[in-house]
């Protein structure tokens, strides 16, 4: 089916002295990048997004710019040496790949230029003053994600037919989490849903955290754009399944991995867009002046395989407002 286009705007740069100095004489500049998970294929597909978009600005590494990946496979103390490192290698911009990297990121240096993508609440994590003028060092792209969980969970409610109690799956280690469950449990009170949170920390809590949804008769599962939910999609999706639980993602990855369905923004095409900001930045944009980028485009997708499965019967107009269907 058709998609909404994805329309951004970006506004003017000044001189940014730290960055400009990549540009000089023939020094290759250097890009550190910090992401969520454990290695480059568990960052798939935007580990590869991100790449596709520096090679389409014409940046070839070790060409023309050399690049520092660095993977902390969710943990918290990882996050923050890993962020260090990159710092002390005196990188010319340094990314930070979602919710739980973007502050470690941007909490680790003054002066270099730092480059956040794939957040949820850029101003509710302190990352920015606000989103027309960021101010600092900072810049990025936001994702909406903290903002689209009431729509997620009405349109579940739409799907699930009596459906009235509804298991978070939340992520402590994740700093954005606790935005996440009082929104959730907002957007409950105004549905008529009771939600009730199942905390995990680790791939090794989702066994028993989804056994205690059985034990306390949760109909379905939500859960909202974090590291630990993307990278072990498969999983959840798999102990929802078994379980007979409707699971509500936020991501396309998210419903190919077997969750009922998903609402959210095209997060491939923003981290395709992302060496935009850090292309500005080695030109000489100043951070603090680029506005945060926010998305207009989101996928509202469902998996009839999953449903089938499910035994849940899908109307043929909810299946017309679906962006996508996938069998």
């Amino acid at each position: 089916m058709k998609r909404r286009d994805f329309i951004t705007i970006i506004g003017g740069a000044a001189a940014w002295p730290l960055a400009a100095r990549a540009q000089s004489g023939k020094r290759i500049p250097k890009v550190g990048v910090l992401w969520h998970a454990g290695s480059a294929e568990q960052e798939a597909p935007y580990f590869g997004s991100l790449l596709e978009g520096f090679k389409s600005l014409g940046y070839i590494d070790g060409k023309n710019i050399r690049f520092e990946h660095r993977f902390p496979n969710e943990v918290p103390e990882r996050f923050k040496s890993m962020a260090a490192e990159l710092v002390s290698l005196n990188v010319d911009v340094l990314i930070g790949v979602g919710n739980n990297a973007a502050p470690y990121a941007t909490g680790s240096t003054t002066a270099i230029p730092v480059v956040f993508t794939l957040v949820g609440d850029p101003v509710g994590l302190n990352l920015v003053d606000n989103l027309a003028r960021p101010g600092g060092n900072v810049t990025g792209i936001a994702n909406f994600s903290a903002e689209l969980i009431p729509k997620r969970l009405d349109i579940l409610k739409g799907i699930i037919p009596g459906l009235s109690r509804v298991a978070l799956l939340a992520n402590m280690n994740a700093r954005i989490s606790g935005l996440y469950i009082n929104l959730t449990q907002a957007a409950a009170v105004q549905l008529g849903l009771k939600v009730e949170t199942f905390e995990v920390r680790s791939p090794d809590d989702l066994q028993g955290a989804f056994e205690a949804m059985t034990k306390t008769d949760m109909q379905a599962v939500t859960t909202n754009a974090d590291g630990l939910g993307f990278t072990h999609r498969a999983l959840i999706a798999q102990f929802a399944l078994e379980r007979r639980l409707p699971l509500a993602g936020f991501t396309r990855a998210s419903v190919e991995s077997g969750a009922l369905m998903s609402y959210g923004v095209d997060n491939i095409s923003i981290c395709r867009r992302t060496p935009v900001y850090v292309d500005k930045l080695l030109r000489g944009a100043t951070p603090a002046e680029l506005p945060v980028e926010q998305p207009t485009k989101f996928e509202f997708l469902i998996n009839l395989r999953t449903a089938n499965a499910l035994g849940i019967p899908l109307a043929s107009a909810l299946l017309a407002q679906a962006d996508e269907v996938i069998e």
